[in-house]
């Protein structure tokens, strides 16, 4: 039976042992969640508003029609202005499982709608934070599986950017990438040597120790991590420890007969971020072939800290956006770079990775209302009117706080081991977006529509 099938017969899909077990599971879990704030740790479970307004910056929101002419509301991409208003309203302790909206389009496992543990204090740090999730989670795993082992690993942004290629790693194998610029600085391979003349070129490698991995199949799978990265630019060589090709690049590596490696060169971490969509896609090719790389049933926590607090553009104009939020603080160390080099300031920022995806991200808040105008107007030159609301709120005394959310269908797909969130969700959509079971989105009636103030312009394409 097809998914599309199963999706228009929702109703009788859920019938099936697997799907019964599945949603019985994961209301066991978030019972237990529940159980564990808000009787062991004193959290109040407060529900926030879903009709809200316009969020600068972040990801695309769903607006929704007033009966105000010219007025919209937008359905909120998480309750993060509402959980830090509760922070400065006095409730120190928050949580709620909350429902949250994004207009993406269309993606293969990402839903406009979906549900996250939503948490927030006052007076923490972020190793505090990182604590009760790791508690959370122990005290919340289903039985039969063997529960995590707090603490989690951690690694900094820098880190999992150079060793794995990703900033939410799969630690369940090994096969790290190793930075090689000055080994092949000067090599005697033009094509390598020329690449590496400026200061911010280098050259990552990454060897897998298995002979199965063709020229051919490497090619392919080349390509498609081009495709996904959208990277032409980065210089990407298939080496064979068999010296019959590329030997002197075999030698240099030190690769051995029964072994493949990849050498890429490129800019900044570039060369870094192909190696780590390859290593991904590599390791799906040898799992085709029967070969288990990945570590059977487990469950591999990981915590990725110290992010830049902003970055370039996306769309490749002037500018910095922010790497999370508007609203994450600054590293201590740090604070004093946000007024002359904000390109350099790390912030307080913390990502929960299980097994290669990220099923939670947090930071500590920006709580001075002076700090947070600075940011949006000089650094993200973001309109503060949209954000008033806020700012009043900060300046009429705010604890420091902080908080984290856990992406709840992300997380109950991979310990259910589904291949999709759509297979934890009662009623998804499809990877387009569409109910296909009761056909929405749907049209309206003109009437409606004027009810609303809306005209819809004829599509003439």
């Amino acid at each position: 039976v097809t998914e599309q099938v199963r999706l228009e017969n929702r109703y009788l899909d859920l019938r099936r042992h697997q799907m019964q077990q599945i949603f019985r599971l994961r209301s066991k879990m978030i019972m237990k969640m529940r159980e564990f704030l808000a009787n062991k740790h004193e959290f109040v479970d407060i529900e926030t508003p879903t009709l809200f307004r316009r969020t600068p910056g972040g990801a695309k929101e769903f607006v929704v029609p007033s009966q105000y002419k010219g007025r919209f509301y937008s359905l909120p991409q998480s309750p993060q202005q509402f959980k830090q208003l509760l922070m400065v309203g006095g409730f120190d302790r928050y949580f709620q499982v909350a429902r949250c909206y994004r207009d993406e389009g269309t993606k293969p496992d990402r839903q406009p709608e979906f549900t996250q543990l939503d948490i927030e204090m006052s007076f923490v740090d972020e190793a505090g934070i990182q604590r009760l999730i790791e508690d959370l989670l122990v005290h919340s795993w289903p039985q039969g599986l063997v529960p995590p082992r707090p603490p989690f690993p951690r690694l900094t942004y820098d880190q999992a950017m150079r060793l794995y290629g990703s900033d939410k790693p799969d630690t369940r194998f090994d096969m790290k990438i190793s930075d090689v610029t000055n080994m092949f600085r000067h090599s005697s391979t033009e094509i390598i040597s020329e690449r590496l003349k400026t200061t911010d070129s280098h050259a990552a490698f990454i060897r897998f120790p298995y002979k199965d991995i063709s020229k051919s199949a490497f090619s392919k799978m080349k390509k498609q991590a081009a495709e996904i990265l959208s990277d032409t630019s980065t210089l990407v060589l298939y080496v064979k420890g068999d010296n019959q090709s590329d030997s002197s690049l075999s030698t240099d590596l030190y690769l051995s007969p029964d072994e493949v490696g990849v050498l890429a060169v490129g800019h900044n971490l570039a060369p870094f971020t192909v190696l780590g969509k390859l290593r991904l896609l590599i390791a799906d090719h040898l799992a085709s072939l029967g070969i288990e790389v990945r570590k059977k049933d487990a469950f591999n926590f990981l915590w990725v800290v110290d992010f830049p607090l902003f970055l370039p553009k996306d769309d490749g104009s002037a500018g910095l956006e922010s790497a999370h939020h508007p609203f994450t603080d600054a590293k201590p160390e740090h604070r004093h770079l946000l007024y002359t080099n904000p390109e350099q300031v790390y912030g307080q920022h913390y990502d929960l990775v299980l097994n290669g995806s990220e099923v939670g991200g947090g930071s500590i808040r920006i709580h001075n209302a002076e700090v947070q105008r600075y940011v949006l107007e000089n650094i993200l030159k973001e309109d503060c009117n949209e954000l008033e609301h806020l700012l009043t709120a900060l300046g009429t005394g705010c604890p420091p706080h902080g908080g984290i959310a856990l992406g709840l269908d992300r997380l109950f797909s991979i310990i259910c081991g589904t291949p999709s969130i759509r297979d934890v969700i009662a009623f998804p959509k499809s990877s387009d977006g569409k109910d296909l079971m009761c056909h929405a989105p749907t049209p309206v009636s003109k009437d409606q529509l004027h009810q609303y103030h809306i005209q819809v312009t004829p599509d003439h394409s």
